[in-house]
Formats: C-alpha cells, structure tokens, sequence
C-alpha cells in the first residue's frame, strides 16, 4: 500500500474538480452575457498501476481478473455548449441575433475575421456597424443596380442623413372605372366673342394687325408693348394665367388666336364626335353665323373639356381698355367626363403636375371605348396638350386595350432632362357601371421620386440591409453575412464575446443567411445566455461534495502516515 500514492491521487480528485468550480464560476458570471455559451468539464481517469492482467479460464480454474490501482482523475477536455439562447426582444434596429447555426463575422485588429453571436451592434461615427469593441460587421456589399453580390466583404456603412438623387418618373399606373352609362361625348362647347373691328367698321380676319382693332367707338384696342393676361376654365379647372404682349408674342390676330388655343390645350387633331363645323380651335368667324370678326373657340368634346370665358378672361393690363372681349357660350358641350391630376418627377426630383381628362368616344355592341386627353402645363411648350388616346373595354366591361398611351413632357430651359418620356398603364381600368354613381379615374402608382434623405433602415431575416429614405425609396445596402463550421466547439474563445478558427472547428463557410445550415436574422433581439442557474448549481454542489471526498482520503492517508511513524518512537 503507498499512503503517498493516495494522497496524490486524492490531490488529482481536488485538482480536476476544482477546476469544474472555476468552469461554473464563468458561467455564472456571464449568466447575463449576451450569447454567451456555457461550459462543462469532462474527466477521465489518469494511469492505472497494474499489479497483474489476470488470466484466462482453463479446465480447472474459472480464470483471475485483473488487479488495477488508479491513480486518480484529470480534466479530458472543457466542452464548449453551442445550442442556442432565448432571444430578448430590444426593438433597437441594430440589434441581430441569429436563430440557428452560424455567426456574425467581424473584421478584427489586423484585418482577421473573428466570429460572435453577440449581435449587439451599433453605428460608429463613420456611420459603420460595429461591435461593442469597434470591430466592423461584414456584409455582402450591393453592385451599382443594387443587386447583391456575394462572396466579397466589405463594411456595412448606413449614411443616415445623406441625400439620394431623384428619380425621373418613367411609368405612370392608373386605376378607376369608366362608367359606361356616361353620356358619349358628340359636341364641345363653343364660346364666341363679340365681332372685331377695325377702322371704318370692317370685320377683322387672322392678318389683321392687333393695333388695327377698335372698339364701338373706334378708339384701339391695342398697342405695341400691351400686356393680356389670358386666363379661364376648362372643365370647371382653372388654368394658369398666361401673358400675350402684342408685338412680341404675336402682332396679327391670328397670332392671337392660336396662342389662345395653346394656351387652353386644345387638340385640334382630336375630331372624333365633333362635326367639321365645329372642328377643335379658335379661329375667326367669316359670317354670317357667328358674325364675322368674332373669335371663336371650340372646345374639343365632352364637358371635361369645355372652355368656358368671359369679360375677364382676357385683360389688357396696360392698355385703356382693360377688357376687350366679352364671350358668350353659344353651344354648351354635351357628353360626361372623368377627370384627374397627379404628379410626376423630373431628373433634378422637380413634381410636374399631368391632368388626364376622359370622355365616353363610343358605344357598340363589342363594348365600349373612351378617349382620354393627356396634358401638362409643366411642358416647356406654350400649349399643354400632351396628346390623345382611347381605351376600350369589351361587353365585360374588362380591359381590351389603349393607344397613345406613350407620352412626352418637354422640359427645356429648366435644367432638368429632357423629355420626361411616360408610359401610361392604364390596363388597371375597368368598364363597369358604377353602383356610385359616376367614373373614377385616379394615379395608382408611380415609378419616379424627389431627393430623399436616408432616415432609417432595416434588415430581414435573410440579412437583407435595406434604407428607407424620406420620399419613401429604398435602397438595398447589403447584406448580412454568415460563417458556419464544421465543428463550433474547436472554436477558440476570446475576449469580447469573439471566437478564433481554430485547429478543430475546421474553415469557416461563408454565406447568406437562411443558405445552407446557416440561421436566420431576428432584427431588434439579442441572444441571450444559455447557461441554466440550476444545473450550475447541481455541478457546483457535486463538485463540491467530490472536493470534500477526495480531501478525506488526503486527511485518512495523512492519518495513516502519522500512525505509522509513532511506531518508530
């Protein structure tokens, strides 16, 4: 019998197990470390003295066992327990955890990668999202279009505050029912001014001379440099006050005419409905109905787009006599409309304003089509008018088709590009009779915006990255990557809640979440601590109650020893 073999095996008992306390301690210590893994000891039994094999059966003798003393435990290894924490909800947008397999990658001192579960991120000063030590989140970065591309890292740099450019509105999407118990639209309204003369009483014709007319009273009309302030309604819409100077915008009153026609965007191609009398424009009566020298102006059909003056729609603001013309609506337009306004975006982000006004074209037996004019006095274009179309719908009342529905905005001298070039889908439109009563016609959606300021941003669960700015763009800035291992528990621990590759984990796969074994992304929630309070405490106490014992045997082969020593006295 060794007393000393028993005392040290005893040690190696104190030893192993003390070592279980100081793996119990950690975890109790980071009980509340966010994703922090808690370890256990594993032991193993150290050499074994052996004092003989034992031996075989034979015919007499059933065989010996074998006669072995141990020489205590050691620690085998500290396992490393990777199952996944609660998650604790923060609602802090840079919050991640990962439910899963994977880690977060962070770019560490000297440009090492170095992997955590600890999502607890956050913006540094560069607007860059890093750990809690300063270390840079990697992430797939977007190409130019906004594609991610993946297999290149790169830092997440989140510019709030930064401006994006406007985005020219190129796709215009409507939506609304065209009530097919509208009235069709057969005439516009027609408006007529008392006759123009000039000296001696003669009627005045498209050539004649603007400082020619005269009144009743044969005093001018007009002289060079006066200044008209044209405006009126259409449709029951005011447009905006226009300015005809005489002698520079026109001397004639031809000249006259066709920018009153410009101005209230009639289109004198869209004939269909109107009979050649009343052929769309303003020209100058020849007599004897209306009178000749008078100006006339026929709307274009339908009373959505029925022109409507009077004394004060045409003022000489520098002139004597301040209103020149008095209009009367002789033919009222017959025919109900629809119609409808919105914005859309130049390339400097600059809204122009697009009104779209429809009138019921026809009724058949195959269904029914509609006219719609397009126009803007956002245009560079003295004349708003941007064009006409049809829609048609069948017996259905179901979209068929529409024509003319690829439209032009000029935008010259105000330093944006130019055209505006829109596509109108107007495939959304329905035919159906309205239990509302009346059509409705409205902008659904429109591809274009003005400058935005980043103001916030998200992440879903595939890591996607995306900003939201002000005029309620996105923006994809990248995505959140992912490195997954053979073996997590050969990776090796460091401080700040990080991890090394290790000899044993193997090389890190890299991908996008939700790819392969790799998790997903909870964006607004931390991993919480795995460690369980109670089987710490169960280790604790039994490594405590195997301290206690292997103390004894230190103390009763101690004992032993002293009594062996009195027999020397």
């Amino acid at each position: 019998m060794s007393l000393t073999g028993a005392m040290m095996t005893g040690f190696t008992g104190i030893k192993s197990n003390g070592m279980s306390v100081d793996v119990v301690g950690d975890d109790l210590a980071n009980l509340n470390t966010t994703a922090f893994k808690g370890q256990r000891v594993d032991f193993e039994t150290l050499l074994y003295d052996t004092i003989r094999t034992g031996e075989g059966p034979s015919s007499t003798s059933g065989g010996t066992l074998p006669e072995q003393i141990g020489t205590g435990a050691g620690v085998a290894d500290i396992q490393r327990d990777f199952r996944q924490g609660g998650f604790d909800s923060t609602g802090l947008q840079s919050d991640l955890a990962l439910e899963g397999d994977g880690f977060f990658i962070v770019n560490g001192p000297n440009n090492t990668q170095e992997y955590t579960r600890d999502g607890a991120f956050n913006l540094d000063a560069s607007q860059t999202l890093v750990d809690n030590n300063g270390n840079a989140v990697q992430v797939f970065l977007p190409d130019a279009t906004g594609a991610i591309v993946p297999g290149t890292l790169g830092n997440l740099v989140i510019p709030l505050g930064t401006q994006n450019q406007a985005i020219p509105t190129t796709q215009v999407t409507m939506d609304g029912n065209l009530d097919p118990s509208a009235d069709v639209a057969a005439t516009g309204a027609v408006a007529v001014s008392q006759p123009m003369l000039i000296a001696g009483g003669a009627a005045a014709t498209a050539t004649t001379a603007l400082t020619s007319l005269v009144d009743a009273n044969g005093a001018p009309l007009f002289a060079t440099g006066d200044q008209l302030a044209i405006n009126g309604t259409k449709g029951g819409v005011a447009i905006p006050e226009q300015s005809f100077v005489v002698g520079t915008d026109g001397t004639t009153v031809g000249d006259l005419t066709q920018y009153m026609q410009n101005v209230f965007g009639i289109d004198p191609t869209a004939t269909t409905g109107a009979t050649p009398s009343t052929t769309p424009g303003v020209t100058i009566a020849a007599g004897p109905q209306p009178p000749a020298g008078s100006m006339v102006i026929n709307s274009n059909v339908g009373d959505i787009n029925a022109v409507s003056l009077d004394s004060a729609s045409i003022v000489n603001k520098t002139g004597l006599i301040t209103s020149p013309f008095a209009f009367t609506i002789t033919t009222p337009a017959t025919g109900q409309g629809v119609t409808t306004t919105f914005n859309v975006y130049d390339s400097l982000g600059n809204p122009v304003d697009v009104r779209l006004r429809a009138v019921l074209q026809s009724k058949s037996d195959t269904g029914t089509t509609w006219q719609y004019y397009a126009e803007s006095y956002g245009d560079s274009r003295l004349s708003p008018a941007l064009g006409t179309g049809t829609i048609t719908f069948d017996t259905n009342g179901q979209f068929v088709s529409a024509t003319g529905n690829n439209l032009t905005i000029d935008r010259t001298g105000i330093g944006a590009g130019t055209p505006i070039t829109l596509a109108l889908d107007l495939s959304g439109l329905s035919g159906l009779a309205s239990t509302q009563g009346g059509s409705q016609l409205i902008m659904a959606d429109q591809n274009g915006a003005p400058p935005g300021t980043l103001t916030n941003y998200g992440i879903d669960r595939d890591g996607i990255v995306t900003g939201t700015y002000s005029n309620q763009q996105k923006q994809t800035l990248g995505q959140i990557a992912v490195a997954t291992f053979t073996n997590d528990q050969g990776l090796v621990a460091q401080p700040g809640n990080l991890y090394l590759e290790g000899p044993n984990s193997g090389a890190a796969t890299v991908g996008a979440p939700q790819t392969g074994r790799a998790g997903a992304v909870v964006a607004g929630a931390l991993e919480q601590s795995n460690v369980e309070i109670a089987r710490e405490f169960v280790t604790l106490i039994s490594a405590q109650t195997a301290i206690s014992a292997s103390s004894r045997v230190v103390r009763t082969a101690d004992d032993i020893l002293q009594q062996l020593l009195t027999l020397t006295r």
